[in-house]
């Protein structure tokens, strides 16, 4: 049986391989030092750096109190093993900060809570997609370590609400970074977009995991998603096939570079082809939209429907008109069986779609 979402946070350090984290490190014995090699309060690791404990041992207890205490710019937070049930907001303000759980394991720093975008706001009216986030980011600089960004609202426990998306990370700062971390939730997972319709961000996010069902990867941002495990969830409120989509890009038309996966791979707790790879999100906000997705040397699992990946989110804006692309892929997922569904790449036109192309001048990954 499935585990749920909220036990899937708490669920031991021995699973990591099978949820898609890197091993964890090898523990001292002896005297225990909640923030790792990272310092303390008594022994900072620079004078910018404020140390997060849930049990008081370092200068906040919260990861928003820290945030609120972090002002200008290069501030470094070192977040103790703990989950830390919150709703955090990192405005443009706050520029080059750095998250680091101290643990070095992404299992042990939680950062969750339960909006859902049909959540009923203490004012009046609900919070929509974008104020169901958990961790919002609009700073550019920002970057992260070990760390899981969850939203753990489900639908089963809200059978009655329409608005069924809840993010657990909202991304909008240009230079974005995330390393070895996790993004937990259903529909609407990871927000990966700009502040504007004509900022274009670029993101980085490497040797993270990420877990959903409807569009659990979307937004306009220019994104790579460098070895990365995605892995696409079981549903109980769904008789059949589709289930959801991995990945719902919304690059603005005048945006050259959209979304890239790259050396990663998609699995699923889902029966074989409940899943689809992708469909183009063309928001009402602007529907000169043209998504773009490009994924290359990536392990496309059984759960893939490998007869046709992509669909329309709307048949006004068809996937065949928009900006996706493969490049030698792996996996059944992978398999073309029927030609005109897998729109592939050339050697030579892969040769553009890499991350120094994508990231230009900002090498996050050296």
């Amino acid at each position: 049986m499935p585990l749920s979402r909220r036990d899937f946070l708490t669920v031991s350090a021995g699973a990591g391989a099978a949820l898609g984290a890197a091993p964890a490190p090898a523990r001292a014995t002896g005297r225990p030092r909640p923030f790792g090699r990272y310092g303390s309060p008594a022994a900072r690791l620079t004078p910018g750096t404020l140390y997060v404990h849930p049990g008081g041992a370092g200068d906040v207890t919260t990861v928003r109190d820290a945030v609120a205490a972090a002002n200008g710019t290069g501030r470094t937070l070192v977040v103790a093993p703990g989950t830390y049930r919150e709703t955090v907001a990192v405005d443009r303000t706050r520029t080059a900060m750095t998250w680091i759980g101290a643990s070095e394991d992404p299992r042990d720093v939680v950062v969750v809570y339960d909006n859902a975008a049909g959540t009923p706001k203490p004012g009046g009216g609900t919070h929509g997609t974008t104020g169901s986030a958990t961790t919002t980011v609009q700073a550019d600089g920002f970057s992260a370590r070990w760390i899981t960004f969850a939203n753990d609202w489900l639908r089963a426990d809200h059978p009655g609400t329409s608005g069924t998306q809840a993010v657990a990370l909202k991304v909008q700062g240009d230079r974005s970074a995330f390393h070895h971390c996790r993004f937990l939730g259903h529909q609407d997972t990871l927000y990966a977009d700009s502040m504007a319709l004509g900022t274009f961000a670029r993101q980085y996010f490497t040797h993270c995991y990420a877990e959903g069902d409807v569009d659990f990867v979307f937004g306009r941002a220019t994104a790579v998603f460098e070895h990365c495990h995605f892995r696409t969830l079981s549903r109980t409120d769904l008789a059949g096939a589709p289930y959801g989509f991995v990945f719902a890009p919304s690059t603005a038309g005048a945006n050259p570079l959209g979304y890239l996966v790259t050396r990663s791979r998609v699995s699923s707790e889902a029966p074989d082809g409940y899943y689809k790879l992708a469909r183009p999100w063309v928001p009402s906000s602007d529907t000169t939209a043209r998504p773009m997705l490009t994924v290359r040397d990536t392990r496309l699992g059984p759960g893939i429907d490998a007869v046709a990946p992509y669909a329309n989110m709307s048949d006004a804006y068809p996937w065949q008109a928009q900006r996706f692309a493969e490049y030698r892929n792996t996996g059944p997922g992978a398999a073309v069986h029927v030609p005109e569904n897998r729109p592939l790449l050339s050697s030579a036109q892969a040769r553009s779609h890499t991350r120094e192309t994508y990231l230009g001048d900002w090498r996050p990954y050296a």
